[in-house]
Parts: C-alpha cells; structure tokens; sequence
C-alpha cells in the first residue's frame, strides 16, 4: 500500500490520457484510474512480477475504462458529450493546434486511436500494444495505418487553411 503513492504520481498522466481515449470523457476516465488504483492495491504482487509492468498497467485501465462504458446509461452519455463540446470551446481558444488534433482524435473508431495513443504517447511497440488489447500485432499495425490515413484525410484541410492564412 505505502507503494501506491509513488506509482500513481508515477504513471496517473499517461494512464489517464489513455483512459480518456477509451472512454472519450475525462469524469470516466478518472474513475476508470481510481478503479485501476484500487485492483493494483488489492493484489500488487500481480503488477510486480509481470514481465511487462506498464503493459499490464495499461490493460488494467483499459478493463476498467470499458468496464465504466458498459454501466452508463443513455441520458449520462448525451449529457457528459453536451459538458465536453462546451468545455471543448474553451480550449480551442487557449490551443487550437493541439485542440484540432484531440478533435481529429475522437473523430477515429476508439479501437484505432487507443493505438495511435499507445504508439506515439506512449512509445510502445506493436507487439506491446497487442498486448494490453489482446490482439494480434498485424491487427495493431493495421489499426494504425488506417488511423493515420484518417488522421491525414482529417487534418489535411486544416493544414491548408493555416497556410492560407
């Protein structure tokens, strides 16, 4: 337990921007590392003698992330996107790039922009990301390919009206 501090300072960020990717709410995604947290504390000697720690760190937070989706309801749902398309505005003025990229992001089926958060946040492997999905590394890789193609189809047009400018 007195361990638990230290890795949530450690990792809380990073798991947190990849729950958010899941979920596509922030208020669920903290929940989902909450949850995390707790199954860690239960039963820390699991996470200690994994071969790969931050990949089952990972897989723990994506099981509850999914786990929280499968409990809300409809009307949560319409009213949680309502509070983030509002407090999405506010952030497109304080950081249109990085907004545009976040929106382009959510634009994407979760299955590919959970990859493109794992790859390129998160620096992990194909084979690491298969992983924490359980999935095989081709469907990774395919994932992300098809990812970056809609990433490029999404931003391509943005990039143009920044050069008009």
């Amino acid at each position: 337990m007195d361990r638990l501090g230290p890795l949530y300072d450690l990792t809380s960020e990073r798991l947190l921007r990849y729950a958010v990717t899941v979920t596509r709410n922030t208020p669920d995604a903290e929940d989902a590392i909450q949850a995390t947290m707790v199954r860690i504390a239960m039963r820390p000697k699991i996470l200690a003698t994994a071969q790969q720690p931050w990949a089952y760190l990972l897989r723990v937070a994506r099981n509850e992330a999914l786990r929280i989706l499968q409990k809300r309801k409809p009307l949560q749902i319409f009213a949680q996107c309502r509070q983030l398309w509002s407090r999405d505005e506010e952030i497109v003025e304080e950081n249109d790039q990085a907004q545009v990229i976040r929106q382009a992001l959510k634009r994407l089926p979760t299955n590919q922009s959970e990859v493109v958060v794992l790859k390129i946040w998160e620096d992990m492997t194909f084979a690491e990301i298969a992983g924490v999905l359980d999935e095989s590394p081709n469907t990774v890789a395919s994932r992300y390919r098809y990812a970056l193609q809609k990433l490029d189809n999404y931003l391509r047009p943005v990039a143009r009206e920044d050069i008009n400018v």
